[in-house]
């Protein structure tokens, strides 16, 4: 894979951002490439590049069947030649996005609801590896110390851009988790200088602290439970802040994270958590690809 893109830094103007007095900056990661969108690309290079070292000549890992992860990793994997195996969490169905990683060649198999839990079980990738000795295994969302130590280039794309919008410095981050790597890498770059905060998209119970305190330690990060009763799960409420969001800010968002992430937000900013001229940089993670199932 290639130098990274590069992700524009926007100015977000909503009404409650603007009552409050908070300035939002939105580093839209959905930008850097149509297929291999969002945080996807930061996690997936240090495992291609790990593949390739280890002579390996593709990637395997695992996720649902509205998986951004192996959206990205069989687009990564058409574009840039190399073979690509995932592992599906239940039973064989079709979604948009189970037929977008046929057409970009995956090799899919599916391994039940049980066989799934099983993914952390020690000896889980041995059965794999072994069928697929050429492939580098991934764990499920790109997730583990490669995946943050690719996120930590994140904070630098910011950086770079703080002098377009006028501002000397900021003072945090905020964006949504699924397994807490992309926050765990932000962490790690941020070394101290500036908090991050994560809003989970998944409930409390899934994983994301444990994930996260096992790459960063305890310090220069806070949890906010986003999830609105389970991962994907979208109500009416969601759904018309995301709209009226979207048509405010003109930027496009999705209902498992981004649209989550940025409610959860509004909820702090109007409790006070972030005083008058705080400077926020929101990270949009991307993921609209899955907006074709969770808003149809």
């Amino acid at each position: 894979m290639p130098c990274l893109p590069i992700a524009p830094l926007q100015p977000l103007r909503l009404d409650w951002l603007d009552d409050a007095g908070v300035e939002v900056a939105v580093l839209r990661l959905d930008l850097i490439d149509p297929l291999i969108s969002g945080n996807k690309w930061f996690k997936l290079e240090p495992y291609w590049h790990l593949a390739q070292a280890r002579g390996r000549s593709g990637l395997i890992s695992l996720g649902g069947a509205y998986s951004n992860h192996l959206h990205a990793l069989a687009a990564a994997g058409l574009r840039f030649g190399f073979e690509t195996v995932g592992l599906l969490r239940g039973h064989p169905q079709v979604t948009p996005t189970v037929m977008d990683l046929q057409a970009f060649g995956m090799q899919l198999h599916w391994l039940g609801y049980a066989g799934y839990r099983q993914r952390h079980a020690p000896g889980f990738w041995d059965t794999w590896t072994e069928q697929y000795p050429q492939l580098y295994p991934v764990p499920e969302g790109g997730g583990g110390a490669p995946g943050a130590q690719g996120c930590a280039a994140i904070v630098a794309q910011a950086r770079a851009q703080l002098g377009e919008l006028g501002w000397d410095d900021y003072h945090g981050w905020w964006l949504a988790c699924g397994t807490g790597t992309t926050l765990a890498g932000l962490v790690l770059a941020e070394a101290g200088a500036h908090p991050v905060y994560g809003a989970m998209a998944v409930p409390p119970g899934h994983g994301v602290v444990e994930n996260v305190e096992a790459l960063v330690g305890t310090g220069g990060y806070g949890l906010f439970e986003a999830s609105r009763g389970g991962f994907a799960k979208v109500d009416e409420a969601l759904k018309q802040f995301l709209a009226e969001s979207e048509a405010a800010s003109r930027v496009p968002w999705e209902p498992v994270y981004t649209a989550k992430a940025l409610l959860a937000l509004q909820a702090q900013v109007e409790t006070g958590l972030f005083k008058r001229g705080t400077r926020i940089v929101f990270v949009h993670t991307g993921g609209l690809q899955g907006r074709r199932q969770a808003l149809a």
